[in-house]
């Protein structure tokens, strides 16, 4: 390795051929974070070299790039292994001020520059050979569509993308600056000050050094890199260079697409699909339990001592790869009949339980390529019962990961003709909180008097009566009818009878019937599909009308059983009653349990909800430090108080202690009406509330009840709670 202060004229003057690997990431700088401020810096050091100081320098940062295989005759190569972003800008600011030199007849000075952007034509063998720097596969294109074209550049004319972006930005900067009195004057020092006075730290290293740990090195701080993007570094740096490419395009170029670059949550962490997926991949090959930040350094750990040829590897997983996408996609079209899996995948989604993916994967690898499908079937449905059953007795979620490890472990080991036979009887033995499979009773117990409306994510309630409907018109099975299974997760959740039920259906009740009734109306028995939005007068007309358009406009079954069941009488509370009732038998047999099995002996503990969370316990878990200092952050308060949190969860505001944060904050907002003191107060120093505090400690436990929309509400009224305290 050797280090030294270079400068551009120093890097770029010799012919070479500087090279992006194909797998490191685009070009991603932008005008706000990075164009400006280099400019910026420019016209600041030729100003300080005119005024003051004429050895002025300016340093913009480090690059490290490694001797590539020498070829006898051929251009001497350089692998870029970081900077490439600080790299790929400059040779776009160097080429825009040869452009603009041109295009100004000041030949002689755009002579000095051309070398730095361009290798001299007796050095070229192939198309990359013309460039200094030869960009990562993604960018190629633009870049050289933008670097060739003459002056004055028609940008317009140029494939939309950030380096021509970038080009563009500079060109108008130069040309403006340039502009005026004094042009050859001012064109020289501009000339000057980019090619030898600003300054980069160059590390090279022997083609026989790790550039690999020292690119993990450099990029720990910063903008972090993706899992995707250091285990595709890491992986293509195992691969001859001479193949490189090829492995890449074959294997791994599909992941850099925007289906996989999309960012999807869990629980309430944010990746991009890839990284979750390999984080997944790897879960099911190596059977083990580890947190996705991990995930590099586990898939490291797995390709240096399990699977040592990424000949093999890269192949195993983009097929793996191929058969999660064809999953997913066709479990998101809401037309039409699904496989086993395909269902599996939708229905399991609606509960948000990204922990089933690396099951689905482990089912399809080439391990269990000769499991029969009804095997396989049958362990989905029994899987299915455990996620749905769990989900409407809001079993706790935290530790679930580690369960479905354990399972895989267990699974492994079992003979692959009786898999559906050992999920059953795993799930059957365990009566720990994290792993119960709910009996009958306690599914029952769970839904009978339950606000299945306000109670559970829109969502859910949805899909439970979307797999109620379709159970009735036959699917999956072997004898659908002719109607197909209903369309999925476009239905609306209808009330039969009304929210605004005391309109139209008042019967002159009490007080405490009419509150009775309030509560009894968001309960199971109360609540249908409808494929096509109701008006208004219809839903929340009496029961005559809407009964008669059910008849005459609605082909939903479980809608003309509900019909069915109160016959030509009224729909009321007793009707709602049997409903519940009924239903709540049909869910227990569409997602069974073994007869007579009993989930857990002892009740669960209550879980653990925002409402139940204080101060006191993200200080014992290490979510907040004491003496955390505290600062308003609702707008018109700021920076007019700052509080400090107490070791036992308590709040002081000028010397005065108050047990909650919202009687903190009612203290500075006193007399304006209620104040959830969870989203006033923000930690001293971040953008962030207690209730992002609060937020990420409940998704470390599990995934909490409210879905971001449920949560956005929220958080801007009163928590009832702290509004007593």
């Amino acid at each position: 390795m050797r280090t030294d202060v270079v400068k551009p004229q120093e890097i770029f003057f010799n012919p070479t051929r500087l090279t992006v690997p194909l797998f490191q990431r685009p070009y991603v700088w932008a005008q706000q974070e990075q164009w400006k401020p280099l400019w910026d810096d420019i016209v600041r050091l030729i100003d300080v070299i005119e005024s003051h100081n004429h050895n002025a320098t300016h340093f913009l940062g480090a690059i490290v790039i490694q001797h590539g295989p020498p070829k006898l005759g051929g251009l001497p190569t350089w692998n870029v292994i970081d900077g490439q972003q600080r790299l790929t800008t400059l040779q776009l600011l160097l080429d825009a001020l040869h452009a603009q030199l041109e295009l100004r007849g000041l030949h002689d000075l755009a002579d000095r520059v051309l070398p730095l952007v361009e290798n001299p034509r007796s050095y070229r063998k192939s198309v990359e050979d013309r460039y200094k720097l030869w960009p990562t596969n993604r960018d190629r294109d633009a870049f050289s569509a933008v670097m060739s074209a003459p002056s004055p550049v028609a940008y317009a004319s140029l494939p939309a993308s950030r380096l021509r972006d970038a080009h563009r930005y500079f060109s108008e900067e130069i040309g403006e600056w340039l502009g005026g009195d004094d042009l050859e004057q001012r064109a020289t020092l501009l000339v000057g000050a980019l090619t030898e006075r600003l300054e980069i730290a160059s590390i090279r290293l022997d083609a026989d050094e790790d550039a690999q740990a020292i690119f993990e090195t450099l990029n720990a701080r910063g903008t972090p890199l993706s899992a995707a993007d250091l285990i595709k570094n890491f992986v293509f740096q195992q691969v001859d260079a001479d193949r490189a490419e090829r492995a890449y395009v074959s294997h791994w170029a599909e992941f850099e697409t925007p289906w996989w670059e999309a960012v999807i949550t869990s629980g309430r962490l944010k990746n991009p699909r890839a990284s979750l997926f390999l984080w997944q991949w790897l879960v099911a090959r190596t059977l083990s339990d580890f947190p996705i930040r991990e995930v590099f350094t586990q898939f490291k750990y797995y390709v240096t001592t399990v699977e040592k040829d990424v000949d093999v590897l890269l192949p195993r997983v983009r097929a793996a790869a191929d058969r999660y996408r064809t999953v997913i996609e066709r479990s998101e079209n809401p037309v039409g009949e699904l496989t086993r899996a395909q269902l599996f995948s939708y229905r399991v989604g609606t509960l948000d339980s990204e922990i089933s993916r690396p099951l689905l994967i482990w089912l399809e690898e080439p391990e269990q390529a000769d499991l029969p499908s009804s095997v396989r079937d049958r362990i989905l449905e029994v899987l299915e019962s455990w996620f749905v059953r769990r989900a409407l007795v809001k079993a706790p979620s935290q530790g679930s990961n580690r369960f479905l490890a354990d399972l895989l472990q267990y699974l492994s080991r079992a003979p692959k003709e009786r898999l559906d036979e050992a999920v059953e009887e795993f799930l059957v033995a365990n009566h720990t909180v994290v792993g119960y499979w709910p009996g009958d009773d306690e599914v029952r117990a769970a839904l009978t008097d339950a606000n299945m409306y306000g109670n559970y994510r829109r969502g859910r309630v949805r899909m439970v009566l979307e797999a109620l409907e379709d159970h009735k018109r036959g699917y999956p099975g072997a004898n659908p009818l002719a109607m197909g299974p209903i369309v999925r997760g476009k239905a609306t959740v209808e009330h039969l009878m009304p929210q605004k039920w005391r309109t139209h259906w008042h019967d002159d009740l009490t007080d405490e019937e009419a509150r009775h009734r309030d509560a009894v109306v968001q309960q199971l028995g109360n609540l249908t599909i409808v494929t096509q939005a109701l008006n208004s007068k219809v839903s929340n007309g009496p029961w005559a009308h809407k009964r008669a358009h059910f008849l005459t406009s609605d082909d939903v079954l479980i809608t003309k059983e509900a019909l069915a069941l109160a016959g030509d009488g009224e729909w009321n509370e007793r009707a709602i009653a049997s409903r519940t009732a009924t239903m709540i038998a049909q869910i227990c047999a569409l997602w069974p349990a073994p007869a007579g099995h009993v989930g857990l002996a002892a009740p669960p503990p209550a879980p653990v909800t925002r409402a139940s969370v204080d101060l006191a316990q993200l200080i014992d878990a290490g979510w907040l430090d004491a003496g955390t200092a505290l600062v308003p952050a609702l707008q018109g308060y700021l920076g007019r108080a700052e509080a400090e949190v107490s070791q036992d969860g308590r709040i002081f505001l000028d010397g005065v202690a108050y047990n909650t944060p919202s009687a903190a904050a009612r203290s500075l907002y006193a007399g304006k009406g209620a104040i959830n003191g969870w989203w006033f107060w923000g930690v001293a120093g971040t953008d962030r509330r207690l209730t992002d505090v609060r937020a990420d400690y409940l998704a470390s436990l599990g995934d909490d009840e409210l879905d971001d929309a449920e949560l956005d509400d929220a958080e801007v009224v009163d928590d009832v709670d702290e509004v007593e305290a």
